[in-house]
């Protein structure tokens, strides 16, 4: 079936947001910006708690998975999208669709089962502050670790080779900037069905119960917030799982605005939406993590001086 489709297809067309040569250039530079803007941002995330021994700890450690998944992310797709933009040539092969589109699928899951496991860290220094030490021990938040990327790994496997098994005869057309799993599905000519039941299988449990994790968690942490007498107690517990909270509000908000909706119902609006998740969550996620972090404004401030210092001398 794979040798039919790439028969049939050898291409798509990465059509982007607008196919207007006067919006093409404002939609370069804007996704050049933010692209820029993530990578320099995540990178001096992992630069300033790979350096700083005071951030040697598992909140900071899933923290600097969490940026360089969102690094490798946008990297996976705004490059091309860039070239795009400048050229007439809109195509990308069917071999490099589905290499996109496995990173992708991947990519986000792993940022699902990070952030679910950075619930639990906040949960076990909230809830059970004395067991903290021994509990999160470094062969534990490995494990933990590691067991979200083979996850991640399988799960964009999975999908990817099931796409391979689908023909493709019609439109090569994607609105989008990037090859998206809902699709390419809707591009298809054969029967899917396979494809959908292994997406609602594997996405409740991928997608499910790391959120219901999250949600778990946040409701022993403000149970715990909650008997804490003093207001500057309260504020200081919050504070330390607040960022966490607005990344995964920030994440499922704009997930949820691409795939909380029946696939005939997709449209040119999705194609924006889908802008939020796989471009602007990422941008904005070390802008969250420092904004009222002291330890991490105390960092960034030490690793930018001690470089400017370097430049100096």
């Amino acid at each position: 079936m794979a040798g039919g489709n790439q028969s049939r297809v050898s291409e798509f067309l990465l059509l982007g947001l607008s196919e207007k040569p006067e919006d093409q250039q404002v939609l370069f530079w804007m996704f050049l910006s933010m692209y820029l803007v993530t990578v320099v941002g995540n990178s001096l995330i992992i630069l300033a708690i790979g350096t700083d021994s005071r951030l040697h700890t598992p909140m900071y450690f899933f923290l600097a998975n969490l940026s360089f998944t969102d690094v490798f992310f946008v990297t996976n797709t705004i490059p091309n999208t860039l070239v795009n933009l400048q050229s007439q040539n809109k195509a990308i092969s069917y071999g490099g669709c589905l290499t996109q589109l496995y990173f992708l699928i991947s990519l986000v899951a792993l940022d699902n089962l990070i952030l679910a496991t950075m619930a639990y860290d906040r949960y076990v220094a909230i809830c059970r502050p004395l067991h903290y030490a021994t509990t999160m021990s470094s062969g534990l938040c490995m494990l933990l670790l590691t067991l979200c990327w083979v996850l991640s790994v399988l799960y964009g496997l999975i999908h990817t080779l099931l796409m391979t098994r689908v023909t493709f005869c019609g439109s090569r057309k994607i609105h989008y900037i990037f090859c998206e799993l809902y699709v390419l599905l809707r591009l298809a000519c054969s029967d899917t069905q396979v494809n959908h039941t292994e997406l609602m299988a594997t996405s409740c449990f991928v997608f499910f119960t790391p959120l219901g994790i999250m949600i778990m968690s946040y409701v022993w942490i403000v149970r715990a917030i909650l008997r804490i007498p003093s207001a500057t107690g309260k504020y200081k517990a919050f504070s330390t799982c607040a960022s966490h909270l607005a990344v995964v509000t920030l994440f499922y908000g704009t997930l949820g605005m691409v795939y909380l909706k029946p696939l005939n119902t997709y449209s040119m609006k999705d194609s924006v939406a889908t802008v939020m998740y796989a471009v602007v969550t990422p941008m904005m996620n070390p802008f969250i993590y420092s904004l009222r972090n002291k330890d991490m404004h105390g960092a960034l401030g030490r690793l930018l001086l001690g470089k400017a210092f370097q430049m100096l001398t």
